[in-house]
């Protein structure tokens, strides 16, 4: 049974994913909070990744950066310090978690790490220049990394656009702003956590063994299409 590390598991898209990698992968979840999901399979430590040290782990065979953030300002209202916290979330959690871990990793069963970036890094958006900057430096860690431990070991990030969590509840607050959010995609819908789930683990499998660093864009259209 191969051992999956998890860092956000507790709430939206980490969420989903260890609730579909339970049944038949050893899952160490990493997060500020506890996750509301109790199984023998599942064991968790409670820390803050750019805060403290990282807990040691034996083994694992994967692994999955989920923290993320979503400031939207304007740039005259985004202070250097956003920039700095954005970045740090986003790019250095995962260098940080990525460095503790990758001993271990080089020393599992094919093993694959999965990041996540945002539509926002490749289409143009407005109030968007802090995340998107952060969201490319995570692009940038994938091509690079990919390149550099292959053929050991094997990553790639996915591109959300609006995801139903509680990080995106106030792009989705109500019923006027959840239509407009649906009709701005051509494909008219927005993402549910459990969608995204379904492509990281993906990611994680051997089914996806040929694939190393790409960013796939889950963008319900919005960057692909022009309709």
């Amino acid at each position: 049974m191969k051992t999956i590390i998890v860092v956000g598991g507790s709430k939206g898209i980490g969420k989903a994913l260890i609730e579909k990698l339970l049944p038949y992968c050893n899952v160490v979840n990493i997060s500020r909070s506890t996750p509301e999901i109790s199984h023998t399979n599942l064991s968790h430590f409670n820390c803050d990744v750019t805060q403290e040290d990282l807990p040691d782990i034996e083994t694992a065979d994967g692994l999955v950066y989920c923290p993320g953030s979503i400031n939207l300002k304007p740039i005259s209202r985004l202070s250097i310090d956003d920039f700095k916290n954005d970045f740090e979330i986003n790019v250095l959690g995962a260098v940080k978690v990525i460095q503790k871990y990758l001993p271990i990793l080089k020393n599992g069963s094919k093993p694959s790490v999965v990041l996540f970036s945002t539509v926002a890094a490749k289409l143009g958006m407005p109030y968007h220049a802090s995340i998107a900057v952060a969201k490319s430096g995570v692009e940038g860690l994938v091509k690079s990394l990919g390149a550099e431990l292959a053929p050991t070991l094997r990553i790639n990030a996915i591109a959300p656009t609006v995801t139903d969590t509680d990080l995106a509840s106030k792009l989705l607050r109500n019923d006027k702003m959840i239509e407009n959010i649906t009709e701005r995609h051509p494909l008219k819908k927005f993402l549910s956590p459990e969608e995204v789930a379904d492509m990281a683990e993906f990611l994680l499998s051997e089914n996806s063994s040929s694939i190393s660093g790409q960013v796939f864009e889950m963008d319900c259209g919005i960057v692909s299409f022009k309709i």
